[in-house]
């Protein structure tokens, strides 16, 4: 079976962010704060937003770099303040297939854990190359909200 027919890989990213939860539902409800960390792996310097978020809700993520931008989209389908978010991901690193991504976000003192499971991946290439951004995304938007 050619590996973009698969549709089974599944990566799960763990953060603890100097934040609350509320704090961190907020960045990633807000098209303002996505600017700044939204960004994924490699050159990226900002991102473009265009959030509507509710279940059934659309958005369109354009990360911008000094070679190219690289557009996702996709819908809520959960939106569940300030604990989780499930939406789809649709981007050229999932081969125009549409993939889900939940955040999960719980208290941990004056702090928040945030694990993001994205599945559905389209193979083991695929899941790599989301892993990476989605650590430097996590890892960005932890370094945003601390310069609060």
């Amino acid at each position: 079976m050619p590996e973009q027919a698969q549709q089974n890989e599944t990566i799960v990213i763990r953060k603890i962010i100097a934040a609350t939860r509320e704090e961190v539902f907020q960045a990633w409800t807000d098209p303002e704060s996505m600017r700044h960390w939204m960004r994924g792996r490699g050159d990226m310097q900002e991102a473009e937003a265009h959030l509507d978020v509710r279940p059934g809700g659309s958005f369109r993520i354009t990360m911008k770099g000094k070679d190219g931008s690289h557009e996702h989209t996709g819908q809520y389908r959960v939106v569940e303040p300030p604990s989780r978010l499930v939406f789809t991901w649709i981007s050229k690193g999932t081969h125009e297939q549409e993939t889900i991504v939940t955040v999960d976000l719980k208290p941990r003192g004056t702090e928040c854990e945030l694990t993001l499971t994205h599945e559905k991946l389209p193979g083991k290439e695929a899941a790599s190359g989301h892993e990476d951004g989605w650590n430097q995304i996590a890892e960005l938007l932890a370094r945003h909200l601390a310069k609060k």
